[in-house]
Formats: structure tokens, sequence, C-alpha cells
């Protein structure tokens, strides 16, 4: 895949329990770096927000987003 800015990671997610997210997932590309990002785990969405800090990782600056709750899916 051709490294576009559309699909260059930006964000790294932070905290929360150990297996909602694999080291591998943790570190993605999101659209509005001032929204709250929302991943769909299970039954429940995940939600992190993003902090004021930065850090490097392989040659780019990450957003560093911290995890602060959970809400179920509505059915």
């Amino acid at each position: 895949m051709e490294d576009t800015y559309e699909n260059r990671p930006n964000a790294i997610l932070t905290g929360g329990p150990a297996e909602l997210l694999p080291e591998g997932e943790r570190i993605r590309y999101v659209v509005d770096e001032t929204a709250t990002v929302k991943v769909l785990k299970g039954n429940r969405y995940e939600h992190w927000e993003p902090s004021p800090q930065t850090v490097l990782h392989t040659g780019g600056e990450l957003r560093v987003y911290r995890w602060v709750r959970f809400t179920y899916v509505a059915e």
C-alpha cells in the first residue's frame, strides 16, 4: 500500500484493559485529531480522548489518545 497522507498513522491509543487492542491496532490514522476515537470491540465501544501529548514513532509524530470509558451498543 502506498504511504499517503490518508493512511499515515498520526495517533496512538493508550490505556484501557490490555486485551482491548493488540499493540499493532493501537497505532492508527485519525481523521479529526480533536474528536474522541470509538472502537467497536464485541458488544461495546471503547473510547479514547486526545491529549496534548505527542510521541515520536518511526520518524513521525503521533498524538496520544487516552482510554476513558466504554459504552454498550444499543439494541
